[in-house]
């Protein structure tokens, strides 16, 4: 079953993208392969542009996906369509909502910003993922 983890975000490190970037460049050197779950294509694209630049030292092998065209090879995709078939280890949630596809999933990773917003937003997920009984993990940050 998957497990889910809300990873709470302060003022400190509000930044979405960031801590996505970072825990994606984490999994990757732990040999996984991570889905970054974008709003639209413009996030898509944002998130692409910041796995290059989020830290000097860092190289974190990576692609956006696009539904019409064959999965790229690479570690980490970002896209805001459903994932290729074969994704399942990692799915890094950048959006409101719940992805339909999260259950294919072993793990998911909600991040939510500082904002009350988001917040309400967070525990209206929380909700129903602990409403069905799925292994919930808070992280502070």
């Amino acid at each position: 079953m998957t497990r889910v983890d809300f990873y709470l975000l302060n003022d400190a490190h509000g930044d979405k993208q960031q801590f996505a970037c970072r825990l994606a460049d984490k999994t990757y050197r732990l040999g996984h392969r991570s889905y970054l779950l974008t709003a639209g294509a413009g996030e898509a694209a944002a998130l692409d542009e910041l796995l290059w630049t989020f830290a000097a030292a860092s190289f974190v092998p990576h692609a956006v996906y696009r539904a019409d065209t064959e999965p790229p090879d690479q570690a980490v995709l970002i896209g805001h369509v459903p994932p290729p078939d074969a994704w399942h280890q990692l799915l890094i949630s950048l959006t409101p909502q719940i992805p339909e596809f999260f259950s294919r999933f072993a793990r998911v990773a909600e991040i939510v910003g500082p904002t009350e917003n988001e917040k309400a937003a967070a525990r209206e997920r929380f909700r129903f993922y602990r409403e069905r009984g799925y292994a919930l993990e808070t992280h502070s940050l």
